[in-house]
C-alpha cells in the first residue's frame, strides 16, 4: 500500500517529444494559464484553512473555551509541524506530481477544519490543529516547484511575485468573510465555513493543475522560451543537486533572517486583531476590516517585487529586500504608536506592514534562495527556508502568548492586556532580519 501511495503522488515519466510545434505551443500556452491561475487561487484560499484560529481569539477567550496561553500553544504546535513539514515536503516536491499532491493537501485540511469546528476539548484541539499544520505545508513549495517547471528565469521573479500575493488574497478572505461568519454564527463557523469553501476549491485543482511539461511529451520550458539566461543546468541527479542546498551558507543565512522576518509576520497574523479589540476597542468586524488593509497592500507589494526587481535590477534583489524591510518594521512601529480612534492611521500602518511583508516573503522566503541554486532542488531550498521560517514563527506564537497573558491585570472584573513588551518583541525581530538579509547583498543568480 505504501509503495503504491508513492507511485501515485510521484511525478509521471518522460514522454517522447512531441514533433509538432504549433501544438507543443498550444498545449504550453494552456497548461501555464491554467497551472499559473490554478496556483494563485488554491494557494490563498490554503490560507482560509490556517487562519481561523487568528480569528476566533477574543470569542474563544470570552466564551472561557481557552486562554492565550492556551491558544499560544495550539498555534505554536500547529506552526511547529508546518516547519517540519515544509522540510519534508519540500523535498518531496521535487519529485512530486504537484497536481495530485498539492490537491489532496487542500482536502485534507478542509476535512480537519470541519472537525475542528466540532472540537471543545483542549488536547483535540492541539491534535487537530498539528495536523492541519501538516497538510498545510504541502501548499507552498509544490507551488514553488511548478512555477520553476512552467516557467524560464526571465519569467519566474514576476510570477512568483504574483503567486507569493495569492496568500494576500487568502488572508483578506478570511479577515473579512471569516469574522462575518464569527460575528454571525459564533466561532465554529470560523472553521466549518472555510471548510466547505476549501473541499471544492480542492477538487478543482484536481482538474486545473498539472505535472511536468515533459510528461506530456513537451520540451524543458527553458528550450521552450529559448531562455538560457540563467546558465545551463548543473550535472548531476535531483539527489546530488539537493545536497548543495545543505552546502550553501548562503541559503542558511537567508533562513535565519527569513525565521525572525516571519516572527513579525505571524505576530501581526495571529495577535493583531485582538490587539486591535482589546488597545484600540474594535468590534471584530471592524477589525476584520481594518485588518483587510494588510493583506491588500500585501499583494500589492508581493506582485510588484518580483516585476521591479526583474524590470529595474536585473533580476538582482538586494535592494528591493532592504526597502521592504524598512516598510515592514515602520508599519509595525506605526501601529503600536498610533493611538486609539484613528481607524485611518491603523489602515496605513497595516497596509505599509502588509506591503512590506508581500516583498520580503517572495525574497527571503524563497526566490532569493531558489535565484542561486540548481532549479531541480527548489522543493528544497523552499522547504528548508520554510521550516526555519516557521521555527521562528511557532516560537514567536508561545512566547507572544505568554508575553501577553503575564502583562494582562485584572481592572472592574475585565482583563486590560498590556501589549508593549510583545510588540518590542516583534520589532526587535524585524529588524534583525534586515541586518541579517544585508549580508547577503552581493550573491547572484544561477541555474
Amino acid at each position: 500500500m505504501f509503495t503504491s501511495l508513492i507511485t501515485y503522488f510521484r511525478s509521471g515519466p518522460d514522454r517522447p517529444l512531441l514533433p509538432d510545434a504549433a501544438v507543443i505551443k498550444s498545449i504550453y500556452e494552456r497548461k501555464r494559464w491554467s497551472i499559473f491561475l490554478s496556483l494563485v487561487a488554491g494557494y490563498g484560499f490554503f490560507y482560509t484553512c490556517r487562519l481561523g484560529l487568528s480569528v476566533t481569539k477574543k470569542p474563544l477567550i470570552d466564551a472561557g473555551v481557552l486562554t492565550a496561553s492556551e491558544m499560544g500553544v495550539i498555534g505554536s504546535v500547529m506552526l511547529y509541524v508546518y516547519a517540519i513539514g515544509k522540510f519534508v515536503n519540500g523535498m518531496l516536491s521535487d519529485h512530486a506530481n504537484i497536481r495530485r499532491f498539492m490537491s489532496w493537501a487542500l482536502l485534507l485540511s478542509a476535512l480537519v477544519n470541519l472537525a475542528f469546528g466540532f472540537t471543545s476539548l483542549f488536547a483535540g484541539f492541539v491534535i487537530l490543529w498539528g495536523l492541519n499544520g501538516w497538510f498545510q505545508s504541502i501548499g507552498s513549495a509544490p507551488s514553488v516547484v511548478s512555477i520553476c517547471q512552467w516557467f524560464s528565469n526571465r519569467e519566474r521573479g514576476t510570477r512568483y511575485g504574483i503567486w507569493a500575493g495569492a496568500h494576500n488574497l487568502g488572508e483578506g478572505m478570511t479577515f473579512i468573510f471569516v469574522a462575518w461568519l464569527v460575528n454571525h454564527y459564533g466561532w465554529r463557523a470560523g472553521f466549518v465555513g472555510p471548510s466547505l469553501v476549501c473541499t471544492f476549491v480542492a477538487l478543482m485543482l484536481f482538474r486545473t493543475l498539472g505535472d511536468r511539461p515533459q510528461t506530456y511529451g513537451l520540451p524543458h520550458v527553458a528550450d521552450y522560451r529559448n531562455d538560457h539566461s540563467a546558465g545551463p543546468p548543473p550535472p548531476g541527479t535531483t539527489a546530488e543537486l539537493q545536497k548543495q542546498v545543505f552546502r550553501s551558507p548562503w541559503v542558511w543565512i537567508l533562513a535565519v533572517s527569513c525565521a525572525l522576518m516571519y516572527v513579525a509576520r505571524y505576530a501581526i497574523n495571529n495577535w493583531a486583531i485582538l490587539f486591535l479589540q482589546e488597545t484600540k476597542h474594535y468590534s471584530l468586524t471592524d477589525a476584520g476590516f481594518v485588518m483587510a488593509a494588510y493583506p491588500v497592500m500585501g499583494f500589492v507589494g508581493a506582485a510588484a517585487s518580483g516585476w521591479v526587481s526583474d524590470r529595474f535590477f536585473n533580476s538582482r534583489r538586494n535592494l528591493s529586500t532592504l526597502i521592504y524591510g524598512l516598510l515592514q518594521t515602520g508599519g509595525m512601529v506605526l501601529l503600536f504608536l498610533t493611538p486609539p480612534d484613528h481607524r485611518w492611521l491603523d489602515a496605513v500602518a497595516m497596509g505599509l506592514f502588509g506591503f512590506g511583508v508581500g516583498g520580503l516573503i517572495v525574497f527571503l522566503a524563497g526566490l532569493i534562495a531558489v535565484d542561486i541554486m540548481p532549479k531541480a532542488a527548489a522543493g528544497t531550498v523552499k522547504g528548508l527556508i520554510g521550516m526555519f521560517a516557521y521555527v521562528g514563527a511557532g516560537t514567536q506564537d508561545w512566547i507572544s502568548g505568554f508575553l501577553i497573558d503575564s502583562h494582562k491585570t485584572m481592572v472592574a472584573g475585565r482583563n486590560i492586556y498590556d501589549f508593549a513588551p510583545v510588540f518590542h518583541f516583534w520589532i526587535g525581530a524585524s529588524v534583525l532580519s534586515m541586518m541579517l538579509a544585508a549580508t547577503a547583498w552581493k550573491v547572484k543568480p544561477r541555474e
